[in-house]
């Protein structure tokens, strides 16, 4: 883990992130709130890129909580058949969208307490619909923003609340909004766990990981 950066230093991280991407999309494909919720549900343990081929025909039929219930589970997992743990993850989507039609007259709720009430929903899927929908400053900490933070000191913590506690405090606030999709997608395609391409990084000279390969 390395130290804290400063302000400064973090300042321009991301200026430099922002430079070369102003405006980063998450790469979840969905059509409204109960689409990204349910998107954002099933890609636990999964990939973007699995859980958008498994949802592409879903989401052709199915756009409201009302319309998955009248599909039915069974013809949901067949198709999410490919993303792990589909069953259960089946089980969860149909109840929350059960939830959604008795509670919520069929829409999604805004707020973080809200959302983690529902079946399969916890903290990272409750601010990744917060952030992505609502544009709210939510800090959705998977493992690639937890490596990230930790590898260069620009938000370190000992588990994925602690780092999302440290985003919010040390990443200055014109940037917050998008900070956790910049280091998604920084974990993602530059800082990997195993071989992090760090000749091709934005921000080399800044960071203090120690096994940097330059």
């Amino acid at each position: 883990m390395a130290a804290q950066l400063d302000y400064r230093t973090i300042e321009e991280i991301f200026g430099r992130f922002q430079a070369a991407e102003p405006e980063p999309k998450g790469e979840l494909n969905h059509v409204n709130a109960y689409t990204l919720l349910v998107a954002v549900a099933l890609s636990a343990q999964a990939t973007d890129k699995g859980v958008n081929r498994a949802t592409e025909a879903l989401f052709r039929e199915v756009r409201t909580p009302e319309a998955m219930i009248a599909l039915g589970e069974e013809r949901l997992i067949e198709h999410i058949r490919t993303i792990g743990l589909y069953r259960n993850k089946a089980k969860n989507v149909m109840a929350l969208s059960r939830i959604l039609v008795e509670q919520y007259d069929g829409e999604v709720p805004s707020s973080r307490a809200a959302l983690q009430s529902l079946p399969g929903v916890g903290r990272k899927t409750a601010n990744v619909v917060l952030n992505m929908w609502w544009r709210l400053p939510a800090q959705a900490v998977d493992t690639h923003i937890f490596r990230v933070a930790n590898r260069t000191g620009i938000a370190p913590g000992r588990d994925v609340v602690a780092v999302e506690r440290a985003v919010e405090d040390q990443v200055p606030a014109p940037f917050q909004l998008h900070a956790h999709h910049w280091m998604i997608l920084h974990g993602r395609y530059v800082c990997r766990a195993r071989a992090p391409a760090c000749r091709l990084c934005l921000i080399r000279d800044l960071c203090d990981f120690e096994e940097k390969n330059l």
